[in-house]
């Protein structure tokens, strides 16, 4: 497998066609993997908002209390959401796509003061849009950075994808003893986006489109790496 990252991108704006920009940098073969950093999808997309847009209700102002975060921040993170896992000390949600993260994934940092960028409305939907545009059989990862359980710091994760399965199904294949695997589902986008994120950096110096060539993967399947909440034994007992 080869990986690429993508350098020359401009500060992505409103309206920008991202797929014709990745295209004009770097020679697409079919099967490559390209990965973009949600951050400049949701630019491209206009999910810039004024914070002095937002008229916090009773119940934002009572969250802000709780986190310490400013009540109109708070009251964007709460239009974005389905569901409050956990109102303090941190705000936990679900967005409207299926992700669950901190803050509704409501990014404050280069985006200048008093505005903040939401996450692409339908992630899914952007992947698709510009796989599409690339002019080639390859998959499109729109990813994200998160939290995880258990675990400290943060790594990227997927949030859209299109031209690639979310899992990896290695149910009824044998173990190295003759063992038949029973619950194995591979998270093959997330360890994907994972990759990504070590690659395109942090901060200042991020770079935020790499491309990985020779990665065998399945194109299609069923499944999500968003937890179905009927099988979620975690999200019932963060609110009991």
């Amino acid at each position: 497998m080869q990986c690429f990252v993508i350098r020359g991108l401009p500060i992505i704006k409103e309206g920008d066609d991202i797929a014709s920009l990745v295209k004009s940098l770097f020679d697409f073969q079919d099967g490559d993997v390209l990965c973009l950093a949600s951050t400049i999808v949701a630019k491209s997309e206009g999910r810039f908002r004024e914070l002095k847009s937002y008229h916090p209700t009773d119940r934002a102002m009572e969250v802000a209390r709780k986190v310490g975060k400013d009540p109109r921040f708070v009251q964007a993170v709460l239009d974005e959401s389905t569901e409050v896992l956990l109102d303090q000390p941190f705000l936990l949600v679900a967005t409207r796509f299926g992700h669950v993260g901190v803050n509704a994934g409501i990014d404050q940092s280069n985006v200048g003061d008093g505005r903040i960028l939401l996450l692409p409305e339908n992630p899914a939907g952007s992947a698709r849009r510009l796989r599409d545009n690339l002019g080639k059989d390859c998959a499109t990862i729109i990813t994200d950075t998160c939290g995880r359980p258990f675990r400290s710091g943060v790594a990227g994760v997927a949030i859209g994808w299109a031209g690639i399965a979310a899992l990896r199904d290695w149910r009824g294949e044998q173990d190295l003893h003759g063992m038949r695997l029973e619950i194995t589902l591979e998270a093959i986008v997330d360890e994907i986006a994972a990759a990504a994120n070590l690659l395109m950096g942090e901060a200042g110096d991020g770079t935020p489109a790499v491309v990985f060539r020779g990665l065998k993967y399945p194109r299609s399947g069923e499944g999500s790496v968003f937890m179905e909440q009927d099988k979620d034994v975690i999200r019932p007992r963060l609110k009991s």
